[in-house]
């Protein structure tokens, strides 16, 4: 598989990870990089991790980096295929570390991982969920979350070779789809 950033949206529950794993055991084997950034600040989310890691085949390696996703890879073994699982997370962890300077700070991060992704000749996979398709958020950080999340998303799909939506573990490309203004 040749050079490719694919960005995999989805709700909740959607089979985005589960798209995404099969997508990086297609392109690149067991010469995969998982980059998780999650956090367990909780138990519920320790068994989340736990589940995830528990999916993921033992020849993949794992970096664990909740912010500052490219400086981690800088520093990591070089794979053939990278999948960062989840960006909704690492935007989360942006906010929580300094609401003030949230949007500026994913900007810059943002900015980073696509100048890595340009100098390394890697396949990317970027997993993220869609959350503006439901209620306003019924206050102020969650709406500063889904307008950050929103706007993140927008310009990883921009900059994507490929774009999948999950629909009840159904994906569907919809870049190839999109109409050009």
């Amino acid at each position: 598989m040749a050079k490719c950033f694919t960005l995999i949206l989805g709700g909740a529950r959607s089979g985005k990870s589960d798209f995404a794993q099969r997508l990086a055991r297609e392109r690149g084997g067991d010469d995969v990089l998982f980059v998780a950034t999650a956090e367990a600040r909780d138990d519920e989310m320790r068994a989340r991790i736990a589940a995830h890691r528990a999916s993921r085949p033992d020849t993949w390696r794992t970096l664990e980096s909740p912010r500052e996703v490219a400086r981690a890879l800088e520093s990591a073994a070089r794979a053939r295929v990278v999948v960062v699982d989840c960006v909704t997370l690492w935007v989360s962890n942006v906010l929580l570390a300094d609401e003030a300077r949230a949007e500026a700070e994913m900007t810059r991060e943002l900015d980073e991982l696509l100048a890595w992704y340009r100098a390394h000749e890697i396949t990317l996979i970027l997993v993220s969920n869609e959350v503006g398709l439901g209620l306003v958020p019924d206050n102020a950080l969650g709406r500063t979350y889904r307008d950050l999340l929103g706007a993140v998303n927008k310009k990883l799909a921009e900059y994507a070779d490929e774009v999948f939506f999950l629909v009840a573990g159904l994906p569907l490309e919809i870049k190839a789809r999109a109409t050009r203004v």
